[in-house]
C-alpha cells in the first residue's frame, strides 16, 4: 500500500509521524511520490487552539479533493478531543485516537485483508500508560527526540492532557539507545521534546537532569543537543548550570510564561509566580550571557482586565528575553477557565494584545541579533536551497543554518557544507 502523511502543530507531531512512517515502511508498505495516487492519507492533527482546529478541518478537505480515491485516516490530538467531529467531516474514512494512532501499521494490515474496521476507534485518554518512543530527522541534520509525553498539571485554559493523556517516559537507557541511533545515521543536532519534558522521571523514578546527564557523554560524534519548552518551576538552577557547563547541550532556553501578571497566572492554574520567571531568566543571563532565551505568552485570556494586561505589558517588556512566541486565548470545551466568572476579553482587543505582544517579539529579537553582530559562533548548516536572490550579487541560492544560540545565518548554496559545522564571525 502506498502512503503519505500530514502532519500538523508541534515537533512531538512530527517526531510520531516519522515513527509511524518507519514502521509502515518495514511491513512493506511504500510512501508515494508526488505523482503517485496514494492508497492511504493519514493526518496527525494539532487542536492547541481553535485556529489549529481550522487547519486541522482545511488540510483534511484539501487532502480528499487532492486525493479523491484514497483512504483518509484522521488522528492526533484533535481526533482524541472531538472524535465526532472529525468523523463527520465529509471524506473522512477513519478516526484513530491518540494511543490507537501507534496501531497504524497493524490496522492497514486489517484495511488490506479486507477486514471490517470501526469508523472510529478511540480509548480513554486517562487509562493510557504506554509510552510509544519516537524521533524524527528534518532533512539530515535535526532529530527531534520524543523523551516524554503526557501532563498532571491541567491548567484552566489547556486541554492538552485531554488529548496526551497523563505524564509518562521511558527510561533513560532507552533514549540514549535512540540518540546513538540518531547520531550514527548522521543527525548533527538532537532537540528534546515533549509535552511536559521537565516532568521526565514520572514513570520511571529517574530525573530530567540525569537524562541530560546521559545524552551529553555520547562520545564518539560530533553533535549538539537542544532543551524544547520547559515549565519554569522545573528549569531549576542546577539544569541552567548544567547546560551553562555541559559540552554538548546549546544555549538555548524556551520557556512558557503564558502571562506576566500574578493574578492571571493564579486564575491559570500556573506552577509559578512571575518573580521565579524573572529570577529564571536572570539566572540564565548570569551564568549565559549569550543564551537565546523563548518565551510563550498567551494573550486574551477570560480574568485578563486591562489593569492586568498593562502589568503583563510592562513585565515582559522588561524582561531580558529573544523572542516570544505568541497564542491567542481561544475558549476550549471542557476546560476550567468557562466555568469561572471572569471579564471575557473582546476577540477584537485579544487581536490587538497579540499585535503588541508581536511588535515586542520583533524588538526583542532584532535586539538579540544586533548585539551579538561581530562575535564568532558555530553554524550548523542545513541542505535547504532556498533559491532565493542572494543579497550581495543578486543571483544564486543560498542555505541557511542555526548558530548554538539559535541566531539563523546564510550563505551562498554549498552542498558541501550541508550537515557540517563551521566556525563563522556573525
Amino acid at each position: 500500500m502506498t502512503f503519505i502523511f500530514s502532519t500538523l502543530g508541534c515537533k512531538l507531531n512530527f517526531a510520531e509521524t516519522s515513527a509511524l512512517g518507519k514502521a509502515l515502511v518495514a511491513r512493506g508498505h511504500t510512501r508515494a511520490t508526488k505523482a503517485q495516487m496514494p492508497d492511504l492519507c493519514v493526518i496527525n492533527t494539532c487542536s492547541v487552539t481553535d485556529a489549529a482546529d481550522h487547519k486541522d478541518r482545511q488540510a483534511i478537505r484539501r487532502l480528499r479533493r487532492q486525493y479523491p480515491s484514497a483512504i483518509l485516516v484522521v488522528t492526533g490530538c484533535y481526533a482524541q478531543l472531538k472524535p465526532g467531529e472529525v468523523a463527520r467531516i465529509p471524506g473522512v474514512d477513519y478516526v484513530l485516537g491518540m494511543n490507537e494512532k501507534f496501531s497504524l501499521p497493524a490496522f492497514v494490515e486489517q484495511l488490506e485483508q479486507q477486514v471490517e474496521a470501526k469508523q472510529v476507534q478511540l480509548s480513554p485518554i486517562r487509562e493510557i500508560d504506554e509510552f510509544h518512543g519516537a524521533w524524527s530527522k528534518d532533512d539530515r541534520t535535526r532529530c527531534f527526540l520524543k523523551v516524554q509525553d503526557g501532563c498532571n498539571y491541567f491548567c484552566t485554559y489547556c486541554t492538552i492532557p485531554l488529548a496526551r493523556g497523563k505524564s509518562r517516559n521511558p527510561e533513560i537507557a532507552e533514549l540514549v539507545a535512540q540518540a546513538r541511533q540518531a547520531l550514527g545515521e548522521g543527525a548533527k543536532e538532537i532537540v528534546l521534546t515533549g509535552v511536559n519534558i521537565g516532568d521526565f522521571g514520572r514513570s520511571t523514578g529517574e530525573q530530567f537532569i540525569d537524562l541530560l546527564r546521559a545524552l551529553d557523554q555520547l562520545d564518539g560524534y560530533d553533535y549538539r543537543l537542544r532543551i524544547s519548552s520547559c515549565e519554569p518551576n522545573l528549569l531549576s538552577d542546577e539544569i541552567i548550570d548544567f547546560v551553562a557547563g555541559s559540552r554538548h547541550f546549546a544555549p538555548h532556553f524556551h520557556i512558557p510564561l503564558q502571562s506576566g501578571s500574578n493574578e492571571v497566572l493564579k486564575i491559570m492554574h500556573r506552577r509559578y509566580t512571575r518573580e521565579l520567571f524573572a529570577e529564571r531568566v536572570a539566572h540564565i543571563r548570569r551564568v549565559m550571557p549569550n543564551a537565546f532565551i523563548g518565551v510563550d505568552c498567551m494573550v486574551g485570556v477570560r480574568g485578563e482586565t486591562q489593569e492586568c494586561w498593562e502589568d503583563y505589558k510592562a513585565f515582559i517588556t522588561s524582561l531580558d528575553v529573544s523572542q516570544l512566541h505568541v497564542f491567542t486565548y481561544s475558549e476550549r470545551q471542557n476546560t476550567r477557565m468557562l466555568e469561572m466568572d471572569l471579564y471575557v476579553v473582546p476577540q477584537k482587543e485579544r487581536e490587538r494584545r497579540s499585535q503588541e505582544l508581536h511588535r515586542i517579539s520583533e524588538a526583542k529579537l532584532q535586539a538579540f541579533y544586533d548585539a551579538h553582530r561581530g562575535e564568532e559562533a558555530t553554524v550548523l548548516w542545513e541542505s535547504g536551497d532556498t533559491r532565493t536572490e542572494h543579497p550581495l550579487d543578486g543571483s544564486g541560492a543560498l542555505m541557511s543554518g542555526w548558530t548554538e544560540n539559535y541566531i539563523r545565518v546564510s550563505r551562498p548554496y554549498d552542498s558541501s557544507r550541508i550537515n557540517t559545522f563551521e566556525h563563522i564571525r556573525l
